[in-house]
């Protein structure tokens, strides 16, 4: 059933990734990586029950399976997703908004050697070449000589454990959805959105309500914004969710590295960022890898 969807979900969700990182940036200053990290979720949930209403409307005979395959593959999905964010926005404020977003790609390689050792997924020698080809590209494109945040090394660092976590969350989720109803993955993909992201708002809301009440008035007070990356950040997690429920999550993954040039433009458009002619150049390798990758 439409084998090709996960390319143009990919897409989707990468563009309004990008979005939803640029608003929740915003919100740093006065939230703190976790508050901006919340609103991810918080604000997310709604949209994603009414994405949830709508393909149960549209397939009725859908039906949930809540075995604990489902529950143990979403809860590490879950927590990985919650710690990648919050490492995602600390490299992006030290290191630059594109370089931080790009090194967040390093859960490309992570992400197909995750599936491979982890879930046993299977992907062919010429996607191995490509998300070769592409991780050497990332490698120089995030490389922090020319970051124009004030701690590009420590950024980095900070995107590689991004990545890492992403890789995680990429592959768990994936294998969630396949096992909550693996005959309608759609209508899987978008029950999963809501039940990890209410998990995720739960648990975040209540270690902030013990030990930083402040980062929630910060983003209760800043509702507009916030409710502005709920929406991107759950129109964002359909399409990886969706994705990933019809193709392995390094092909997914390869393709979604799509966001790093976006990245780039809304760096330099929004908060004045630069990068230099090695970075350009290194992003041709990665449009080769990604090629490499989705075409298998």
């Amino acid at each position: 059933m439409f084998p090709l969807l996960w390319i143009p979900a990919t897409l989707f969700a990468s563009g309004f990734q990008v979005a939803r990182n640029a608003l929740q940036r915003g919100l740093m200053p006065s939230a703190g990586p976790w508050g901006a990290t919340l609103v991810r979720f918080l604000f997310g949930l709604p949209f994603s029950l009414v994405f949830v209403a709508i393909a149960f409307a549209l397939t009725p005979a859908a039906r949930l399976q809540f075995s604990a395959a489902f529950w143990s593959a979403a809860m590490t999905g879950a927590l990985s997703q919650v710690l990648a964010t919050a490492a995602l926005l600390v490299a992006m404020r030290r290191a630059g908004f594109a370089v931080g977003t790009a090194m967040q790609q390093s859960s490309l390689p992570l992400a197909a050697v995750i599936g491979l050792v982890w879930f046993h997924d299977q992907l062919s020698a010429l996607a191995w070449v490509g998300v070769v080809v592409a991780t050497a590209g990332l490698a120089a494109l995030t490389w922090p000589r020319h970051a124009s945040g004030p701690q590009p090394v420590s950024g980095a660092a900070f995107g590689l454990a991004s990545g890492l976590c992403f890789g995680f969350s990429l592959n768990a989720v994936r294998h969630a959805g396949l096992a909550l109803e693996p005959h309608h993955p759609i209508v899987s993909a978008l029950a999963c959105v809501a039940i990890v992201q209410a998990a995720q708002a739960l648990a975040l809301t209540g270690v902030l309500a013990l030990k930083d009440r402040g980062a929630l008035k910060a983003v209760v007070a800043g509702w507009r914004g916030s409710l502005g990356a709920g929406l991107c950040g759950a129109c964002a997690s359909a399409g990886w969710f969706v994705a990933l429920a019809l193709s392995p999550a390094a092909p997914v993954r390869a393709l979604g590295v799509i966001e790093a040039p976006i990245a780039a433009v809304a760096g330099r458009r929004l908060f004045s960022e630069r990068l230099h002619g090695l970075q350009i150049l290194a992003g041709c390798a990665v449009l080769a890898g990604v090629l490499l990758t989705t075409l298998t």
